[in-house]
Order: C-alpha cells, then structure tokens, then sequence
C-alpha cells in the first residue's frame, strides 16, 4: 500500500516518545535486518551503532511517524546539523560539533520502519521529509552510514556508495555499514 492511500502524520520527536521510539528500532532491526545480519551482529549492535541518538531529538530533527489508528510510532529517522555519521546514544563514535551547511552534508540518521508496516513506502516517506527538512536548514548535500538494509532504497532515491565501513561492536563482531552520499536537487 502507498502512503498517499493512509493518512500518515508525521511530527518532531519528543522526549516523551523516547521509549517508544526504542521499541521501534529494537523491532525494526530484529525484524528486517535479518537477512543481511547475523544474530550476533543485530544483538551486538543495537543501542549502539543502531539505535536512537538523543540528541537529534534535542535539536528537533528527528521525526516518527504515525497510523490513524496507532498510539506508538511506526516508523522514525532524522537528519543532523552536527558531525556524527551514524549510532546511538551508546556509541562510541560521537563527533557533537555542529556542520557548515555552506561546505558540509547533513547526515540523514536512523530511519526505521516496524515489520508490520514495512513495504508501505514509510521509509521513503520519511526520507523526502528528512531531506527537505535539511534543505530548508540551508544544506545541498546529504550523507548516511547506511545499513545493508537500506542501501536498495538509497540507490533508489539517488544515494551512491562511496566506502564500506566495518564498526566493531562490543561482542567482537563487526557490523557492515554503507557510507552514501546525495546531492540535493
């Protein structure tokens, strides 16, 4: 089902949605990420690499989605103005210092869709969103550290690779994430 056919609403996170939005992303990964991850590495990366980074909801740039009829969101992603590429709160890979939309690409962050509503064009809705969100903010290009996941929808919508990352985990695994970048149209 397209989203132009449900009356999705889209808002700036809240605090108050933390819990929630960790529920989400928990669900998302164990859910569609399985047929690009092993066990260890989902349970070594989540609330890690993969997870919520609080401080884009401090700098209101991170967005949920939700269902008419649904009271938890069912789906969420963000963009930054700030340096980290990708993880949540508990990763190591911080860098807080705010981006020059003049020379630098925003960072489109952790967008996640529940299992249950995957395949509904969620992912994309919140992309365009994300991404004019950026614009509006002044910056022309875009970069992510995406998950294996993600990399078809992000070529789909203009996102080319342009390096492989490998990220420790604590487990001693490694997650394979996808450096991409955009330019805005």
């Amino acid at each position: 089902m397209p989203h132009s056919d449900v009356d999705w609403r889209i808002r700036i996170a809240r605090e108050d949605d933390i819990p929630a939005l960790h529920a989400l992303i928990e669900a998302s990964v164990r859910g569609l990420q399985a047929n690009d991850y092993t066990s260890a590495q989902i349970e070594g990366a989540i609330g890690t690499v993969l997870g919520l980074d609080t401080q884009l909801i401090r700098d209101e740039t991170y967005f949920l989605v939700e269902a008419p009829s649904q009271t938890a969101p069912v789906a969420c992603g963000g963009w930054s103005k700030r340096k980290t590429l990708f993880g949540s709160d508990g990763a190591s890979i911080r860098e807080p210092e705010l981006l020059d939309p003049a020379t630098d690409a925003a960072k489109v962050r952790a967008i996640f869709v529940h299992p249950g509503y995957a395949r509904r064009g969620l992912g994309s809705l919140i992309l365009v969103h994300v991404e004019s969100a950026a614009q509006a903010a002044g910056f022309r290009r875009f970069e992510m550290g995406s998950t294996l996941t993600g990399v078809p929808l992000y070529r789909l919508k203009g996102y080319v690779e342009v390096e492989r990352i490998a990220v420790p985990l604590t487990n001693g695994e490694a997650l394979p994430v996808v450096r991409m970048v955009k330019a805005a149209p």
